[in-house]
């Protein structure tokens, strides 16, 4: 028996549909999820419309969304062609609202970006994630790069590079964490995830101690991939090209999947990818 035989609102579709609203996604997001997974548009159309209307109602999803925080935002209210970053015009490549993310060229030179491949270099090792359960740092498998920390201001090229983002996003320097360098080597990738840290996980409580919840990303290339090495946002179908000197930016009000900050670094095919990541909290991180 074929799926369009059998296409009946089930209780374990109706389950699917209402934790896909809960966790932020957009009516017409699981639609097009359910079309390509066979589903007719007429049925997908009727249990979106059966389920939403008597399961998920505005009460309940406003109980279940956390409260927006104030995030960093560039001056894009009049689309300016460049913005002014402490000691230098960047350019604005690109800018979306929903999610929110701007692509500028120019954050960097290449100078400087070669200085901090050479600074990092020396003191690379396998990259690892914050396990949220414990707030510790774990190895894992969905990040296969190389990576090391500076601390805040630890050379005047981190110094620079935090005043221009400080600058250009109107954020305090002493709100970010410090730069992470990663290097991808052919073949590594960063699958699909969020920066924000899980309220639902125990261990998050002890990591927003210090500095509190990430509010917003900031990811400058450090050089050019020959293939691949594309950072992606899979719930707008966006990839932007890794080139040197760009940053890419993009912020999230709330831990929370409605947001549509999922974001991953794809794979490398030819090259190699360095990239330095600023981590920006709501509040001062020390």
């Amino acid at each position: 028996m074929t799926l369009a035989d059998r296409q009946t609102i089930t209780p374990a579709l109706s389950q699917w549909i209402i934790e896909q609203a809960r966790a932020g996604h957009r009516p017409e997001t699981v639609l097009e999820a359910m079309k390509a997974s066979g589903w007719r548009e007429d049925v997908a159309l009727e249990a979106l419309e059966t389920v939403l209307s008597s399961a998920v109602k505005p009460p309940a999803q406003a109980s279940l969304s956390p409260s927006p925080s104030r995030v960093p935002e560039p001056a894009l209210g009049d689309s300016p062609a460049t913005l002014w970053a402490h000691d230098r015009e960047v350019r604005v490549v690109m800018s979306l609202r929903e999610p929110r993310v701007v692509v500028f060229s120019g954050l960097l030179s290449d100078a400087e970006c070669d200085e901090m491949v050479a600074l990092a270099g020396a003191r690379l090792q396998r990259s690892h994630t914050v396990d949220t359960s414990t707030g510790d740092s774990e190895v894992n498998d969905a990040r296969t790069s190389d990576g090391m920390f500076f601390t805040r201001a630890e050379h005047p090229v981190c110094t620079l590079l935090e005043a221009r983002i400080a600058a250009l996003l109107s954020w305090p320097v002493e709100n970010g964490e410090g730069l992470q360098v990663l290097r991808y080597r052919p073949g590594a990738e960063y699958k699909p995830h969020y920066d924000y840290f899980d309220p639902a996980q125990t261990g998050t409580p002890s990591i927003l101690k210090r500095g509190g919840q990430r509010v917003a990303t900031i990811l400058t290339y450090l050089n050019t991939p020959t293939r691949g090495g594309g950072t992606t946002f899979p719930d707008v179908n966006l990839e932007i090209a890794a080139q040197k000197g760009c940053a890419v930016f993009f912020s999230y009000d709330r831990p929370h999947p409605m947001t549509r900050s999922l974001h991953g670094g794809a794979p490398v095919h030819e090259g190699e990818k360095w990239v330095a990541t600023k981590w920006l909290r709501v509040d001062r991180f020390d």
